[in-house]
Parts: C-alpha cells; structure tokens; sequence
C-alpha cells in the first residue's frame, strides 16, 4: 500500500477526545487531523512526537487530515490508523503473502455470522468450504522487548468476534484470528492479559477450540506500509 498522496510530516502537539490530534507542521501552522484508532494508544506517542499524515480534500470531510504514522518513544514507527489493516492484510491475502490462506478462489468483505450480530472482515472461499477471518491491529510495544501486546485498552468488540470464532470452530468450521503488526521491530506478539484479562481468556480459549491465530509483520515508511513476514505468537 502507496500512500497517495505523499505523506507530510509534523510534530504531535496533542491527542484529545479520542479522535482529534493537532499537528504542527514544518511551517510552524497547526492542523487538525483525525484520528482513526479507538484505544488508548498506549507507548505509541508523546507530545513532540514526529508524526506523518494524509490530506483529504473530500467536501464532506469535516477534517481535511488524517493522522497515520507516529515514531514511538522507543524508536519505532507505528501505523496508527487502524483503518489501515483490512487493506493490509487484503494485500497479503491477494498476494500470497499469508501462506495459511493461500489458494482461495474468491474473497468477501464484511460478511454477516454468528450469533451476536457480527460482520467478519473477510470470507475467504475454497471451493465449497467458508473461511472465516477476523483482523486486528497491534501497535502496543514496549521498551526493552521485541514482543508486542493486543489489545492497549479493554475491548468487548475484541472478546465478542472470539466468541464468534470459537463457536464457529466448534461447529467444525475453519475460523482465523490475523493480528496486523502495525509496529516496526517486533518479532512476536501476545495477549495483553493485564490490561484486559477477559481478553486474554477469550484467546485462550479460541485457540483450545481450533481457532487459527496468525500474526504478521509489516514494513512501515512514510511512502508506504507492506505486510511483509510472519512473526510468533506467544502463550
């Protein structure tokens, strides 16, 4: 994925009510950007932080900026618009990247399942067998370690698409968990059962149930991003 147009880069003035964050750029104006990520962000940004976003021109759009990248206080980059996923791993699904999910014969996006009123990000097809997958994105790393943690805050939604998983798998249905890895430098990622331990127990028992838990690494420049490796899932 290219972004189009270019990137410019700026400063992070602040983060506030969730989806604002104002940037200063290198003219020294302020803009405002939407911020497209619904946790906390934890470890992803500071104020001062060196932040890259996009322009929109669109009319209808109320803010004309979308925040997108952020170097971490500890060096990393990390694709903060997680709107970004789906299309990422997309990408890699078309393009074999994602050797698990290789050979489909046809892809759906935002499929209806399960007993809780979910959508799956895709339905993959092979031949006559449904896969479903669910994707999310991990920007949560840490300081002296190479292993990243999903999720940074508390998240029914995330507990609520396991449940679906597992109840697909124990009806004897082929059901995937893809973890995005929006963060450069990370080998592995795990559940962050102290921030969310009903999160962490969900996991657990989707994978006991047959749910198939992926995670893939990306390559991340303010030209583009690329889901370009497998990484470890740890306990």
């Amino acid at each position: 994925m290219q972004f189009d147009p270019q990137l410019e880069e700026g400063r992070l003035v602040k983060r506030y009510k969730r989806f604002f964050a104002d940037i200063e750029c290198a003219d020294g104006s302020i803009v405002t950007a939407h911020c497209a990520n619904t946790g906390s962000m934890l470890n992803c940004m500071e104020d001062g932080a060196r932040v890259w976003f996009s322009r929109n021109d669109d009319p209808k759009r109320k803010l004309k900026a979308t925040w997108e990248l952020v170097e971490t206080p500890h060096g990393r980059i990390a694709c903060i618009n997680t709107g970004r996923a789906n299309r990422l791993i997309e990408e890699a699904l078309t393009s074999d990247v994602i050797t698990e999910l290789a050979g489909f014969t046809r892809l759906r996006r935002e499929v209806k399942y399960g007993e809780e009123n979910s959508r799956a990000d895709f339905c993959l097809l092979f031949g006559e067998q449904s896969v479903f997958v669910e994707v999310k994105s991990v920007t949560l790393g840490f300081a002296e370690s190479d292993i990243a943690a999903f999720p940074d805050a508390v998240t029914t939604r995330g507990a609520k698409h396991l449940r679906e998983l597992t109840a697909l798998a124990n009806s004897g249905q082929r059901a995937v968990l893809i973890y995005c890895v929006n963060l450069t430098g990370i080998s592995a990622v795990r559940a962050a059962a102290d921030i969310d331990p009903e999160y962490a127990a969900a996991l657990a028992e989707a994978k006991a149930a047959g749910v198939e838990v992926l995670a893939y690494g990306t390559t991340i420049t303010p030209a583009g991003i690329a889901v370009t490796h497998a990484v470890d899932i740890k306990s």
